[in-house]
């Protein structure tokens, strides 16, 4: 047990991508942490975790397409170092689940790893970046790649509460799954994975099959209300004014248009969500 009081605990920058597709019918891609874990151990995740020292702006900018510091800044509302989030939750997606967001950087065709070969070699890189034997920029060099920043979508903020041993002020982003690309967990910090329609997900939670932790599952909700992948990355690419979360009397996180919501408490989650139908 930690004996740091809450109010020390310090906040660490993170980042975490939804990956969707229509298999055929609008589905998600989760993982479940291990339980050994020390945050949100047993419960079901998107790909993400802390932002690294590495992931800085000035290192990946030259290759990141679509998305320059300054226009990710602006997403983000952040003076400077807005591309940091986006590439932190594309190099967690390629640590946690295998996925790499990239173009090749003469062709901007999509990355793919089809082949066993490409599969070895591949996963030999993840397994390098994910012991620090391997810098993830040296990655993408080394194949030629650019980190495909312009197919995520920026789509919720979420800073943990006080209470738990470690905080995280985290961005949420929204991703297409790469077509000739298969997830898979690591087999350490994740257990296990699958795709889920979010409303299979929601049934699993209210039955106790599914344990996630609240900003997760407000991400499934407004993402529920979404028939295909195509509507919800478009609806994430409108960039929609982001609307304050809060709390119901039930403790649910709720939005603008959810019954209670002018009543609602503001001092227990601290979110801020753009995801919805507009437009």
């Amino acid at each position: 047990m930690s004996n740091v009081a809450p109010e020390n605990v310090p906040v660490r920058f993170a980042a975490t991508v939804m990956l969707i597709d229509d298999r055929p019918k609008l589905q998600v891609f989760m993982m479940q942490r291990n339980v050994k874990t020390i945050f949100a151990g047993g419960m079901w995740v998107f790909p993400g975790g802390a932002v690294d020292a590495t992931d800085k702006p000035e290192l990946f900018e030259s290759i990141s397409i679509h998305r320059s510091d300054r226009d990710a800044s602006k997403l983000l509302d952040m003076d400077n170092g807005g591309l940091t989030f986006y590439v932190a939750a594309i190099r967690e997606a390629f640590e946690e689940s295998g996925i790499l967001l990239a173009l090749h950087k003469e062709s901007h065709s999509p990355l793919e790893i089809i082949t066993e070969e490409d599969q070895a070699r591949f996963s030999l890189y993840r397994d390098k970046v994910n012991a620090d034997s391997q810098q993830f920029i040296k990655v993408v060099e080394k194949e030629k790649l650019i980190l495909d920043a312009g197919q995520m979508h920026y789509v919720a903020r979420w800073i943990t509460p006080m209470g738990p041993p470690r905080r995280f002020d985290a961005r949420f982003f929204l991703s297409r799954m790469p077509l000739a690309q298969t997830p898979i967990h690591d087999d350490s910090e994740l257990v296990h994975s699958a795709w889920f329609e979010p409303k299979d997900i929601l049934d699993k939670f209210d039955s106790g099959e599914m344990v996630l932790m609240s900003p997760t599952l407000r991400m499934i909700r407004n993402l529920a209300n979404f028939d295909s992948a195509d509507e919800a990355i478009h609806a994430a690419s409108l960039n929609l004014p982001s609307e304050r979360a809060r709390i119901n009397q039930n403790r649910e996180i709720i939005l603008p248009g959810d019954p209670g919501y002018d009543q609602g408490e503001e001092d227990v989650e601290f979110g801020w969500v753009s995801l919805r139908k507009g437009g």
